[in-house]
């Protein structure tokens, strides 16, 4: 079976078990997972492409994050300063997301992944 390029916490390229055909065929739409709420568009339309899942579900978990950090922000001082600071981390890693899925690469974002691992979609 094929597989895709994957990159670590570390930076390293490893392989992983998608198939090049689901990678090659999905990843426009998947890097559309990290972009806010349209995450739920892989969700729904590509439910059979494990790659597309794969970030969608990423994707789903920084949406939420930026739902907690713009409450947060309501919160005068602290908490518009820890909404800033987590808003624009959450900025950073949606456009290296973007940019790692259209060029086929699966990255376990740290953290991210973890809670991303629980979604039971």
């Amino acid at each position: 079976m094929p597989t895709a390029k994957k990159t670590t916490a570390s930076g390293k390229k490893t392989q992983t078990k998608f198939e090049a055909g689901d990678v090659e065929d999905n990843k426009i739409i998947a890097s559309l997972s990290y972009i806010f709420i349209l995450c739920l568009a892989p969700l729904m339309l590509k439910r059979k492409s494990e790659f597309a899942q794969f970030h969608a579900r990423q994707g789903l978990t920084i949406a939420v994050a930026w739902f907690v950090f713009w409450v947060i922000g309501i919160i005068p001082v602290l908490g518009w300063l820890i909404s800033f600071l987590g808003n624009l981390a959450l900025l950073v890693i949606s456009i290296m997301g973007v940019i790692k899925t259209l060029d086929g690469q699966t990255w376990k974002i740290p953290y991210i992944y973890e809670w991303s691992k629980k979604w039971n979609l």
